[in-house]
């Protein structure tokens, strides 16, 4: 198989990518649009699903605007929202929440359970994620709770569409293979897979359609995991497909 240079003719989008200033965590923070584009020309990234600090870090009802202003800044950015339980009436519920992801072509989500201290399961999101998998809306969430909220969250949400990101190769596997082999709308950031030869692997098993290319910039690198990415052995379609074709394919099935 041909080595890949990483500077190439495939579109590489990134689904994960803060902006803002975080409290800790980060050798030099990413503030707005105009530092992420350049970071994103330098490595050769094409597009990005953006979310804000402050919908992490601080309230989503602050934190939701913010990321669509800075998406509005470029076609190249694509701004997300942060979930919270309906029954704390924090964001817009029923169809005024729906409502409000088309006004702002809001086409994928957040869900922070551990800072925003919620349990992800039906007692707590109810019939709000019920529409969500309807819509086939993509929901984001970190691994840094671990993986048994994930697997609670998929228990109660089957066809949900969850995309788990910042998950590492130290034996997280066995945890998350049997998700994957559970529940068929289950996606994986490729972010922290930093396993030799794992990419293949994962492709060879679960085909290369539920792995999307993602940084986690500026906590670490955008450009490592796309040269991973670049220099895997696998073939150019199912490069092209995680690199951005998945997550274009995601963005363009949700319904608002």
């Amino acid at each position: 198989m041909r080595t890949r240079d990483p500077v190439d003719d495939i579109a590489y989008w990134d689904c994960n990518v803060m902006v803002g200033l975080p409290p800790s965590g980060v050798r030099v923070a990413c503030p707005d649009a105009d530092a992420l584009l350049r970071e994103m020309d330098w490595a050769g990234v094409q597009g990005a699903l953006v979310y804000h600090v402050v919908m992490q870090y601080g309230a989503p009802i602050q934190g939701n605007p913010l990321a669509c202003e800075v998406a509005s800044a470029s076609p190249r950015l694509h701004g997300t929202w942060a979930l919270l339980p309906p029954s704390t009436a924090e964001l817009p519920t029923g169809d005024a929440f729906f409502s409000a992801l088309k006004e702002h072509d809001v086409r994928a989500l957040w869900a922070f359970p551990g800072q925003h201290r919620y349990s992800p399961n039906r007692v707590t999101m109810g019939s709000l994620l019920d529409e969500v998998s309807e819509r086939r809306i993509p929901v984001l969430m970190p691994c840094s709770d671990g993986w048994a909220p994930i697997g609670e969250l998929l228990a109660d949400y089957p066809r949900l569409v969850l995309v788990t990101i910042g998950h590492g190769p130290w034996g997280e596997d066995r945890y998350f293979r049997p998700l994957m082999d559970a529940y068929e709308h289950l996606h994986l950031g490729i972010s922290r897979y930093e396993l030799s030869g794992g990419l293949a692997e994962l492709v060879q098993r679960y085909g290369p359609d539920r792995l999307l290319y993602g940084s986690g910039y500026p906590r670490w690198s955008m450009g490592g995991p796309r040269l991973m990415l670049a220099r895997a052995e696998i073939d150019d379609a199912a490069r092209r497909r995680i690199a951005g074709g998945n997550l274009k394919r995601l963005l363009e099935e949700a319904e608002l």
